[in-house]
């Protein structure tokens, strides 16, 4: 069966129908999918449906990434770059939209985080990340922050050519290279470090996840 297929069929019903049963059914019909089959491949219908769209988003970020010399950006422009890649291969908001109402429904919402999550470690692995220790945790979490808040302003944004969106996205970045500048500030201070110690073992006890195929991010390395 062909999974792209089923999906193309299926954005057309989502602005009017959603991340629904109705949808996944109306996509299988338009596709001519053998429903057992289609059943088969997406187990949870329109959710699992939902998740291969984000996905097709993120691996067509990916290759926005790919055919640009990241090394010639400073790290905050590689974030920057990334997230508007990112935004920028959606060609329907109203699929956003509706992928924000069905994530978060509470027995969703970890699928829904999982793939915020996803995201924001292609975009830190694509730029170069090599980062082993509870960096590796805080640079994704606080990178799904960002994309997260930024998604929600685009979401209401109707400026030519998203330039409010691109402002904030802007504002955030900001925010999150000050934290880093005060982190290292710390690192550094005679006075401050000594009342770091404890926590700085502790985060040298953490590291990230080794690749282990499906397995959840957040792992600890044995």
């Amino acid at each position: 069966m062909d999974r792209d297929k089923l999906l193309d069929a299926a954005l057309v019903h989502v602005p009017f129908d959603g991340w629904t049963e109705a949808t996944f059914r109306a996509a299988v019909a338009d596709s001519g999918a053998d429903p057992v089959v289609a059943r088969g491949v997406f187990p949870r219908g329109a959710l699992d449906l939902a998740l291969a769209y984000h996905r097709r988003g993120d691996d067509l970020m990916s290759e926005r990434l790919a055919d640009v010399d990241l090394g010639a950006m400073k790290i905050r422009e590689k974030i920057t770059f990334a997230v508007r890649a990112r935004l920028e291969v959606i060609e329907d908001r109203e699929l956003v939209r509706r992928g924000l109402t069905l994530f978060s429904l509470p027995m969703h919402a970890a699928d829904g985080a999982r793939a915020l999550w996803g995201t924001a470690d292609l975009i830190w692995t694509a730029i170069g990340d090599s980062s082993e220790d509870v960096n590796w945790y805080t640079k994704r979490a606080t990178l799904s922050g960002v994309y997260s808040s930024v998604v929600l302003y685009w979401l209401g944004d109707d400026t030519p050519g998203n330039e409010a969106t691109w402002a904030f996205l802007d504002r955030r970045i900001e925010d999150v290279m000050r934290i880093e500048k005060v982190k290292a500030r710390i690192r550094t201070n005679a006075l401050l470090k000594p009342l770091m110690a404890g926590p700085t073992w502790l985060a040298a006890r953490i590291k990230a996840p080794k690749p282990a195929g499906n397995d959840l991010p957040g792992r600890w390395r044995r």
